[in-house]
């Protein structure tokens, strides 16, 4: 891994860059307006986005469709995995250039992004460059009334154009995660953005020809999602599947956009997750944990935990370590490598959180922590920063503990017993993620079986093999990704009947 301290300027000069689409193998710009993309640290103008209109999209739709039956169409799987391993060097490679764009875009520090986005950006190429190489069907033989038989066999075949669209919490390391089993499949891929984080798909598309990708293979269209880039993509009928990670809302609007001629949609959506600790836990680890769960990315993590639930025999002192240990969280440069809570997206979002700050104060929540913005110096005092926030004393009916905040904070409450705790982890709409704190590996196992979700952690947050199944339950998606479960929305079976 290369190094983590990339210098930035204190203030951009000269005019911003400008940001475009990537398709068939070339940049290109569109002659509708740009938009600003701005730093979430400093509020400044980073770059100018090109926003892609109906024609552009399909521009895009058509060279993903030629490129099926090109070149790519007809390489083996062993030939798209050796690509696909070029692939994760080239991001590798040019690791600082993809650090410092997804620190300027996203705003989130660099100690973060230089361990977990590229290096995972990276490996999901990896990853799945063995995958398709190990990816297994069935088998059957049957009888016949003639007595010689017949064999069935199933092959695995691409699904078509993939429409990818991509959340700003985590732009690299989410994208690829899609990206690159649609790729090892076979499929080729439209990508969709977020507008607040365009530029690491965009130098992803120079890594594909570097790798030697053919043309087509690999598109990106800038833009907005309603009446926009976003619905003409997943409007398009040459689209084959969709895949879509963001908020519960945009996920149904993609449902029923894809239900217009019956394409599959993977959606990994919205969670308001919780976190049962018991009077049992290493006490420790829990605090360590929970702190993540909460305050990474500025909480701004669709597994992330809003909602604590603490055994009452260890509520009070769990609070108080967990506001003594978010009270060393350092806001500052997101450059500096001491620095470990960056700000949120955007002003629009902080607008959001600080909404909900001041509905729990208003409905007599006990503010343990934050509340508020902070006191920051130039040029972050015009970013978006926003405090860690602890509460506790809030009904399991505020809108605060029941909706999804997307920021760092959390509502903390004592509960009594095992049922308890499993029916207030179970009261909500949402089902992506929980994580239980026990040294008793029994009731842990008992409890992982009856929590409505998609990803159970024991003692852990954020543990991803990534062969393993992921996804939503209830209102927090529709399908599974990761390992084969990627394969299976990616791919078609197709039986083949051999008369012997």
């Amino acid at each position: 891994m290369t190094s983590t301290a990339i210098a930035a300027p204190a203030v951009l000069s000269g005019k911003p860059a400008e940001v475009g689409h990537f398709i068939d193998g070339r940049k290109v710009f569109s002659a509708r307006p740009a938009f600003e993309n701005r730093n979430p640290a400093t509020g400044e103008v980073v770059s100018l986005v090109h926003e892609a209109d109906a024609a552009l999209v399909d521009d895009a739709v058509q060279a993903a469709r030629r490129a099926l039956k090109g070149p790519w169409g007809r390489m083996s799987d062993q030939e798209r995995s050796g690509l696909l391993r070029k692939v994760a060097e080239g991001i590798t490679r040019r690791f600082d250039e993809f650090l410092r764009a997804e620190v300027l875009d996203t705003g989130k520090p660099v100690s973060l992004a230089s361990h977990l986005d590229i290096p995972r950006g990276a490996a999901n190429f990896s990853v799945f460059a063995d995958q398709i190489l190990s990816a297994s069907t069935e088998a059957f033989r049957m009888a016949t009334p003639d007595g010689a038989g017949a064999l069935n066999y199933a092959i695995r075949v691409p699904r078509g154009v993939i429409a990818v669209v991509c959340p700003w919490n985590l732009p690299l390391l989410l994208m690829t995660w899609k990206v690159a089993p649609a790729l090892a499949c076979g499929n080729t891929v439209v990508v969709k953005p977020s507008e607040e984080t365009p530029t690491t798909a965009a130098l992803l598309g120079e890594v594909m020809n570097e790798a030697g990708v053919p043309p087509g293979v690999y598109n990106v269209v800038q833009g907005l999602g309603p009446n926009s880039t976003g619905e003409f993509l997943t409007r398009h009928p040459g689209v084959n599947g969709i895949t879509f990670t963001g908020e519960t809302r945009t996920g149904e609007a993609i449902m029923a956009a894809a239900s217009k001629g019956v394409r599959p949609v993977s959606l990994e959506l919205g969670g308001k997750n919780a976190a049962m600790v018991f009077a049992d836990c290493n006490l420790d680890k829990a605090i360590e944990g929970t702190m993540r769960s909460t305050f990474a990315n500025c909480g701004q993590v669709c597994l992330g935990t809003e909602r604590i639930y603490v055994e009452r025999p260890l509520f009070n002192t769990f609070v108080e370590r967990l506001k003594t240990a978010a009270q060393g969280l350092k806001m500052g440069d997101p450059f500096s490598p001491a620095t470990n809570l960056g700000p949120l997206i955007s002003s629009d979002h902080r607008k959001k959180v600080l909404s909900y700050y001041g509905r729990a104060k208003a409905e007599g929540a006990e503010v343990i922590l934050g509340g508020g913005v902070p006191d920051l110096a130039t040029p972050l005092s015009v970013g978006y920063w926003i405090e860690p926030t602890i509460w506790t004393g809030l009904s399991e009916e505020s809108a605060v503990v029941r909706e999804e905040i997307f920021g760092p904070c959390c509502h903390v409450t004592p509960f009594d017993t095992e049922d308890e705790a499993a029916t207030l982890a179970n009261n909500s709409p949402y089902g992506l993620a929980t994580a239980i704190w026990t040294n008793d590996l029994t009731r842990a196992h008992r409890l992982a079986a009856r929590i409505e979700v998609g990803i159970v952690w024991v003692n852990s947050w954020f543990l991803r093999d990534l062969r393993t199944p992921f996804g939503g339950s209830k209102q927090s998606g529709v399908g599974r990704e990761g390992g084969v479960h990627s394969m299976e929305f990616y791919t078609e079976l197709r039986n083949v009947c051999i008369k012997l």
